[in-house]
């Protein structure tokens, strides 16, 4: 009984993974780190990466208070990878695109790629992603994950 207490009160890795990790996955993470960093350590990667950090997921994460302003689009080591209790999607697309860690638990949310278009698309997929997000943490605080 103890150490299921112990289980149940550790913080869950949680990996937001696409492909580029320059916008969703980006906005993912700091939504993690402002509304769950009591319940989850999170981190963002991506496949094949962007350059920098898209310039509209920044603004519009300024919007709602979250600065990703110095966040750089990476791929994770497998050391980290592999250390992950779950892998959340974003919807990337075709299997042999989206990235995938065996054996580790994975949620696919299947995010609409606002790259390309417009402020409003990105604020929509803004706010999809705070809600899935908010229903993660919730998941997390009542051991459902």
């Amino acid at each position: 009984m103890l150490r299921r207490n112990i289980c149940m009160s550790e913080k869950k890795r949680v990996g937001f993974m696409c492909v580029h990790n320059s916008c969703r996955s980006q906005m993912a993470e700091g939504f993690a780190k402002a509304l769950g960093a009591d319940v989850m350590d999170s981190v963002s990667g991506g496949t094949d990466t962007a350059s920098e950090v898209d310039p509209l997921a920044i603004a519009v994460m300024a919007e709602v208070s979250i600065d990703i302003s110095g966040s750089m689009p990476k791929r994770l080591p497998p050391a980290v990878a592999y250390s992950l209790d779950l892998v959340v999607s974003m919807g990337c697309g075709p299997p042999d695109v989206c990235p995938y860690i065996p054996g580790i638990p994975n949620e696919d949310w299947g995010i609409e790629d606002p790259k390309g278009k417009g402020i409003e698309t990105y604020r929509r997929v803004r706010d999809i992603i705070r809600g899935k997000v908010v229903e993660l943490v919730e998941r997390l605080r009542s051991g459902r994950v």
